[in-house]
């Protein structure tokens, strides 16, 4: 069975026994909702399931968060739902998604852009669906939920510290693939859309770093999930770095402003070592060896094979990186092996905060949303995320005119220097195993480049050029 496959039962098995709460116990709910999901889900950004077709809908749990007949306002559904679909090679058939539904008879012009449709059948015909998040009132109903943790339904609300009432939300329109809702600027919430059996990496990683005492990752304040065999983590509330700007941003306005960004790449070296600490500290660090070796290599070459057929333009290049690939397999057989540990596993510019005092943070631990979980809480090298933030390097020097290869190459160093010194390691002392999984991280952005972004495209490739002359040589 394919991993994608097995998610996909051990989601089954993990919400099997749910039920519904409240009125929507009789099955015709999802009647009521699917010809306006159907319309509706597609357009949403997070939707992963874009470019096939919906089939169908299956709810998974559904649970009354706010009654959906009180006069006084309106209702609240939290509801699971699997999108049906057809399969295709990379993932499975169906997925599952988080949706917080509000109902009203009428919905007022301020939460226009929130509609999902007007029902025309079953128990909300003549109501008004709309995506909850958007209102005031439900998104606060929210956080009174983490005030006052326990059991509703088929959801469980947990929380490590005391929270304020009455912090007003506003919900943020940065997000790709999941929902965040800003609380008074003191807390953040992140809402996952596509939800996986198993607690999810922004959860796990974070509380193991708490626990670590490790302070460059805000402390989970609150989460949610659904129980079962395998919970499926749907939320979690952390302190929202108030002023703080990420590090695309700032490398942007020091590409715009023609200096360098050594320091900054230099303490976000250190930031990263120390993270990476605190996580082999907190969880096992797994000695990549042998046949473990051979697996990771041979996952690289089918990327980059599958790559190829899809975006011809890499075709040429794929001796030079294969050639990469089979340089760590080469060092395998001769002995060599390399420590494993748990890891951001989607580590760029994108996700790291500078507060107004120069403290770096890291966020998002969430890994990339498109790959299986399992595969995301997978132990893997320290240098898989050491070459996802050289890559980011080179993102923002290639997104300025006229290009700066120096400037990136620069940061490059000053990034390697400062993890270094913070962890006593040089992440350049493993060069065949940094540069292969700087070639797998390329290797993915020609494939997302040229399907969502084919402007872009020309940046990863560079990389890839490069890359394959530097195996080459």
């Amino acid at each position: 069975m394919s991993e994608a496959a097995s998610t996909h039962v051990a989601l089954a098995k993990s919400t099997r026994n749910s039920a519904t709460h409240g009125s929507t116990r009789d099955g015709s709910l999802l009647p009521s909702l699917a010809p306006l999901l159907h319309e509706w889900l597609p357009r949403q950004r997070w939707f992963a399931g874009k470019g096939r077709p919906v089939t169908g809908f299956s709810l998974v749990s559904a649970t009354e968060m706010l009654p959906l007949d009180g006069a006084a306002g309106p209702g609240l559904l939290h509801l699971l739902v699997r999108v049906q679909q057809p399969s295709a090679p990379v993932r499975p058939a169906d997925d599952c998604y988080q949706l917080l539904l509000g109902v009203r008879t009428s919905l007022p012009t301020t939460l226009a852009a929130a509609l999902v449709g007007r029902a025309d059948r079953g128990p909300l015909a003549g109501r008004t669906v709309y995506d909850a998040l958007h209102d005031p009132r439900l998104a606060g109903l929210l956080l009174e939920r983490f005030r006052r943790p326990g059991t509703l339904g088929t959801l469980r609300f947990e929380r490590n510290a005391a929270i304020p009432a009455g912090l007003p939300p506003r919900v943020l329109d940065a997000e790709q693939s999941n929902s965040s809702i800003v609380y008074g600027d003191a807390y953040i919430l992140k809402i996952f859309r596509r939800i996986f059996p198993g607690t999810n990496p922004d959860l796990e990683l974070p509380l193991a770093l708490t626990g670590e005492g490790c302070e460059r990752v805000p402390a989970p304040v609150a989460w949610f999930e659904a129980p079962g065999p395998e919970p499926l983590t749907l939320g979690v509330l952390q302190p929202f770095l108030h002023g703080a700007r990420d590090g695309w941003q700032l490398a942007l306005a020091a590409l715009a402003a023609g200096r360098d960004f050594l320091p900054e790449a230099r303490a976000l070296g250190r930031a990263t070592a120390e993270v990476h600490t605190a996580l082999a500290a907190a969880l096992p660090t797994p000695a990549l060896r042998g046949t473990q070796t051979r697996q990771l290599v041979a996952q690289m070459t089918q990327r980059l094979e599958a790559a190829a057929q899809a975006v011809p333009a890499l075709v040429p290049y794929v001796p030079g990186l294969r050639a990469t690939f089979d340089a760590v397999t080469d060092l395998g057989h001769r002995g060599s092996g390399w420590a494993q540990q748990r890891v951001h596993g989607d580590l760029h510019l994108g996700q790291t905060l500078r507060s107004a005092d120069g403290f770096w943070s890291l966020i998002d631990f969430e890994g990339e949303p498109a790959r299986p979980l399992p595969e995301r809480r997978r132990p893997a090298p320290p240098v898989r995320d050491v070459a996802g933030m050289l890559r980011s390097f080179d993102y923002a020097a290639r997104s300025h005119r006229p290009w700066h290869p120096e400037w990136a190459a620069r940061c490059r160093a000053a990034y390697c220097e400062g993890y270094a010194l913070a962890s006593g390691t040089d992440p350049r002392g493993e060069p065949e195993l940094l540069r292969a999984h700087e070639t797998d991280k390329a290797v993915y952005e020609v494939l997302y480049e040229a399907r969502h972004r084919p402007d872009w495209l020309p940046v990863p490739m560079a990389a890839i050029q490069r890359l394959a002359q530097s195996a080459a040589a």
